[in-house]
């Protein structure tokens, strides 16, 4: 009674009540020393939730990766690492999310030559569970010192492509893709973010090497669905050595090539692709194919094609490929919408595709925004609207159609819309 006295005199508000339980203390040594000896699969559940609860994010990956599945733990980790976090892009999994994100800023500033790869690959077996989408918009070029006044030398004599040649390729991805088995998704920019006054040509180089690498590893990625890569300066060459290696690919269905710099021949490899692949979209905007390649395309579209979405916008493919597309369309079945603006097209491929419009009951969504249709090409697009009952929207924008002829086509297609809405309204069930 002297001590207990005496401690109530040192300190009022001591009371026994405050001391812990025996079994709260065992948990809070479990998390001060969880890094050293990972315990909570020997824990009550309740006791697990207690634990987990109050674990720090700064654990090593190697502990908690496939130790820890709780939710509201990973929830804590990406919250407290980025400032906006929308789950719903990741299927609503907190997990997914902090490893899809934590694997795209190793690889965004992975330095080769300089990084350790093993800090990329030891990733792999904590991460391949739950990686289905990887979005890497950058990708850093080698920095080698001895090469520095070889680098500045080719710089000034303004030598693109021997300065290529000075650097090495970029992460080599082949050792990273055909690792994860659940990858659905990939999309890809070499590029240099952010680079300011540093600006040179040299980061923004898609190597032979590179592609060759990134190749390989789309075809050994047997569960790729959707692969895009733009903005990389992807020329004929390269694009006809992808073309190759996606070809039969099982799953992948969504192509997106674009702001490239495939032309004619790049195009024509990718028409055998439609060929010989499943695939649904493909986006090649923005790129240099002209009628050749458009042609290949269009060949590609009237043989054999799953085709749903093809887009060709900012191109130069002019009236031979618009009206070989137009002829394909005669008799393809399955492309739902095309995009052909700002490719030099006049009154001749509107006057082809007024006979698209009479007999073709497939194609939902046709854009001939900033092209030069002028006003017998929008008055042979409106005698081809006469009959349809399937388009849904047609842009026409800046295609010098006559006023009146335009705003008869809209008031057909936003009929042919208004009808497919009610249709869809009524067909729901109650």
């Amino acid at each position: 009674s002297y001590y207990a006295r005496r401690c109530i005199t040192e300190d009022p508000s001591w009371s026994l009540v405050t001391v812990p339980h025996l079994t709260e203390l065992c948990l809070q040594h479990i998390v001060h020393n969880f890094e050293k000896n990972p315990i909570l699969d020997r824990l009550l559940p309740e006791h697990q939730r207690k634990v987990v609860d109050r674990l720090p994010t700064g654990l090593p990956l190697a502990v908690t990766a496939n130790l820890v599945s709780d939710e509201e733990y990973w929830k804590r980790c990406c919250t407290e690492r980025w400032q906006l976090c929308d789950v719903s892009n990741y299927g609503d999994s907190w997990k997914r999310m902090f490893f899809e994100r934590h694997l795209e800023n190793t690889l965004k500033c992975f330095i080769p030559n300089i990084t350790d790869p093993e800090q990329v690959l030891e990733l792999i077996p904590l991460c391949k569970g739950y990686v289905r989408k990887l979005e890497i918009d950058q990708f850093l070029p080698p920095v080698q010192v001895d090469q520095k006044e070889e680098m500045d030398d080719l710089s000034d004599t303004g030598s693109d492509a021997e300065l290529g040649e000075v650097f090495m390729q970029h992460y080599d991805l082949s050792n990273l893709i055909p690792a994860l088995p659940h990858l659905e998704e990939l999309h890809l920019t070499y590029g240099v973010k952010d680079c300011g006054m540093n600006f040179e040509w040299y980061l923004f180089n898609f190597t032979n090497q590179d592609c060759s690498n990134l190749a390989s590893a789309l075809r050994m990625c047997r569960s790729l669905k959707v692969f895009k890569l733009t903005q990389s300066n992807v020329d004929d060459e390269k694009t006809k050595l992808l073309a190759r290696n996606l070809t039969d690919h099982p799953c992948l269905v969504e192509l997106n090539l674009a702001h490239n710099l495939i032309g004619d021949k790049g195009a024509q490899a990718l028409g055998k692709l439609i060929s010989h692949s499943r695939l649904e979209t493909l986006d090649l905007c923005n790129n240099q194919i002209c009628h050749l390649g458009a042609q290949a395309l269009a060949q590609a579209l009237a043989e054999k094609s799953t085709l749903t979405s093809l887009n060709l916008r900012l191109n130069c493919v002019e009236d031979k490929g618009g009206e070989a597309i137009g002829h394909a369309l005669l008799t393809n079945k399955t492309l739902k919408s095309i995009h052909l603006g700002s490719n030099k097209l006049s009154e001749s491929t509107a006057t082809l595709f007024s006979q698209v419009l009479a007999q073709n009951t497939t194609l939902r969504s046709i854009n001939f925004s900033c092209n030069h249709l002028g006003l017998d090409g929008g008055k042979q697009l409106l005698k081809g609207l006469t009959d349809n009952t399937t388009l849904t929207e047609l842009d026409l924008r800046r295609t010098e159609v006559d006023q009146e002829a335009e705003y008869l086509i809209y008031q057909i297609v936003w009929a042919n819309r208004e009808a497919v809405r009610l249709q869809h309204s009524t067909a729901k069930p109650l």
